[in-house]
């Protein structure tokens, strides 16, 4: 780690933040303005949710967490991966929502009206847009194997690509073995810590299509209405999605979220025997999250963070800045102490793109876990001609 230039932000007045900012080696010290208040928070009533898991996403902050790694299987949350893998897709330009699919002889054989349905004739000719819905609405398992062979030829080449793209996401402990979620011998598995993982990628990659496709409390197709059995939505303000799921091996599990004022909070609940204790669990759950802390903001999105070295390039530092801005979330009416520390391998080597990731922000805040947010440079670092490399080594020298 270099010895950077750290700045808290162009212009910032501090007393209408949360911080003050004073520079330290790498790290930004940060003094509440006030007296320290313990940081608590009450423990929330989940009792009929043995896997328990709240993450603030805004902030990327760990509010609270209960056996997070512990494998289980998902049953229909799967489906959250196959809707996943699309919005990929479609960014990618491999996937449109006015695609049209038809349903396989095969399928129709195996998947009609097998479990959650979304009704698909045998002659249907359906649009990947509708698939989507069906799938987060209705949880069609049908729907979710149409879309698989239907955008990647089979669904054994669909799976493999949801396997691929878990992985490049960050979700280290799952496996999936099906589009839908259907029982498949143990293949396919999740803990909750990756499925907070998978939910935070859906809605900051893909907000546009989130708000699009995730959070419907109804369907119509095919003639047929059916509601969404979200146990939030509609009922718990700011929720948005996302999806259950049930097998009699897996219990009843819930992966969640809800936005209010800024904060986006995403939930597991998981293994409860019954779904009336699972959809308690999950609207307390998300309403103790939103109860007992506030968010704050740090840094505004694209806000300068500090500054790095820059070796070898037409300027000495380039800018770092959270693209998405740096908030934190905090137990109301608690005042602690708050560190921010700056983490890169520096001096950083030109050439920098602008926009690529750098260096993180190590959030430390006491009584809670550590977090880190990833920065980017501001600003391109071309690589410097011979006359600025002379230049550059008498500024360093001279200073």
């Amino acid at each position: 780690t270099d010895r950077p230039r750290l700045s808290p932000g162009t212009g910032a007045n501090l007393r209408n933040r949360l911080i003050s900012l004073a520079l330290l080696t790498t790290t930004l010290i940060a003094t509440p303005l006030g007296a320290q208040t313990k940081v608590t928070a009450r423990i929330p009533d989940v009792q009929d949710a043995p896997i328990a898991y709240l993450l603030d996403t805004s902030s990327g902050q760990v509010l609270y967490e209960r056996d997070i790694d512990r494998r289980f299987m998902p049953a229909s949350i799967t489906k959250v991966m196959t809707t996943f893998l699309a919005f990929e897709w479609m960014e990618e330009g491999r996937l449109f929502p006015q695609q049209v699919y038809g349903v396989r002889p095969d399928t129709f054989r195996k998947w009609n009206r097998k479990g959650s349905t979304m009704f698909l004739p045998a002659d249907a000719r359906v649009t990947v847009d509708d698939l989507l819905h069906g799938i987060t609405t209705v949880s069609a398992n049908d729907g979710a194997v149409v879309l698989a062979e239907g955008a990647a030829g089979s669904v054994e080449d669909w799976v493999a690509a949801m396997n691929s793209r878990a992985h490049a996401i960050g979700m280290s402990n799952s496996h999936f073995g099906t589009p839908n979620g259907w029982m498949d011998g143990g293949k396919t598995f999740v803990t909750a810590r990756d499925l907070g993982t998978l939910a935070q990628a859906m809605v900051t990659r893909h907000p546009s299509k989130y708000r699009h496709f995730v959070g419907a409390t109804g369907l119509k197709y095919n003639g047929i209405e059916q509601r969404n059995h979200d146990p939030i939505s509609g009922v718990v303000e700011g929720a948005d999605g996302i999806k259950t799921g049930f097998t009699n091996q897996a219990g009843y599990g819930f992966l969640g979220s809800a936005k209010r004022n800024g904060q986006r909070l995403v939930m597991v609940v998981a293994a409860s025997p019954t779904g009336r204790g699972r959809n308690k669990a999950a609207r307390e759950f998300i309403e103790w999250g939103f109860r007992n802390f506030e968010s704050r903001v740090l840094f505004g999105e694209g806000e300068r963070v500090a500054s790095a070295q820059v070796q070898d390039g037409g300027g000495s530092e380039v800018r770092l800045i959270a693209p998405r801005g740096v908030r934190i979330s905090i137990p109301r009416g608690s005042n602690p102490d708050v560190s921010l520390s700056l983490r890169y391998e520096g001096p950083l080597q030109a050439p920098v793109a602008k926009g690529e990731e750098v260096a993180e922000l190590v959030v430390s805040i006491a009584g809670m876990p550590q977090h880190r947010v990833p920065l980017v440079a501001g600003e391109e670092v071309i690589e410097a001609t011979a006359l600025q490399r002379v230049f550059n080594a008498f500024k360093g020298w001279a200073t």
